[in-house]
């Protein structure tokens, strides 16, 4: 199967989770399909607004890392950040779509979407320091499936960057300072029943802690003298599925209403809009 599958966690019409779609009608998203992912490219931002994978936990493959960064095929150069924007600085090329998670199947159909995870239209930018180090984001997809029932359940995952008007550019690209990731599964019970839809959402923010004076200083300093603008080192939060829906401009469907947070009294540590700073996976409200 080539590409997301919006009825991959069942049959009925609750628990199909179509693509995400731009609120704005004239904003234009490229459908890339690859294999059990989809890559939502900006052609004006030259990145990804989403990605969509569909992760079978019962047929997952252990396989050795494979694959090298290349251009995707399905989209014009132009349209792509590619590999000058990550040369020779601090950048790293962040997968949206983990290389483990859309690797099930038979051995050869998992080795192929592994592979195909190496494409520039499935990087986005971050501080390399950072990226190597950031245990807790990578780990989200694996608590979830391990919530929803060990390795045996099955799993879509929605990633993507927050494109904010104010991103600086550097290299003709403009940095965004955060990502979201939405998570969702069946509730089913061990009877087989198919159950109701369930999500989760977090934020990845890389903006340094710095006031507003102080970042605009050194960020047109650093682009100046061309280099990285400043990052910050990663915070996690979970937040409200709505909230991704906000910040992205994306129509997040069947999502918004399956949120494990309605419902939950916010925590009196949760931020103004329900935001919860994750320091270990106990801290994710499930």
């Amino acid at each position: 199967m080539t590409g997301y599958d919006p009825a991959f966690l069942g049959s009925t019409a609750s628990l199909r989770v179509p693509l995400p779609a731009p609120v704005d009608p004239g904003r234009e998203l490229r459908r890339l399909d690859h294999p059990h992912f989809t890559v939502l490219l900006d052609p004006r931002r030259r990145l990804a607004a989403a990605t969509a994978v569909t992760v079978d936990g019962a047929r997952l493959q252990a396989l050795a890392r494979t694959g090298t960064w290349r251009l995707d095929p399905q989209a014009p150069e132009d349209e792509q950040a590619g590999p000058e924007l990550y040369r020779r600085n601090a950048l790293d090329r962040g997968h949206l779509v983990r290389r483990l998670d859309p690797m099930w199947g038979t051995a050869a159909e998992a080795r192929e979407a592994g592979r195909a995870t190496f494409v520039y239209t499935n990087a986005a930018p971050q501080v390399a320091r950072f990226n190597q180090s950031q245990d807790l984001w990578n780990g989200l997809e694996d608590h979830v499936l391990e919530h929803a029932g060990t390795h045996r359940r099955r799993l879509v995952v929605h990633t993507g960057t927050v494109l904010a008007d104010d991103d600086p550019v550097y290299r003709g690209v403009g940095i965004p300072r955060r990502f979201w990731k939405v998570a969702a599964w069946s509730s089913a019970s061990s009877s087989g029943a198919e159950g109701s839809l369930d999500a989760a959402a977090f934020v990845l923010d890389q903006t340094p802690q710095l006031d507003e004076v102080e970042l605009r200083s050194l960020t047109a300093r650093a682009l100046a003298e061309g280099e990285v603008p400043p990052l910050g080192p990663f915070r996690t939060y979970q937040v409200p599925v709505a909230e991704v829906a906000r910040l992205t401009g994306l129509d997040l469907g069947p999502l918004v209403a399956a949120d494990v947070l309605r419902g939950v009294p916010r925590a009196a540590e949760a931020g103004p809009r329900g935001w919860r700073e994750l320091g270990v996976p106990e801290d994710i409200v499930l």
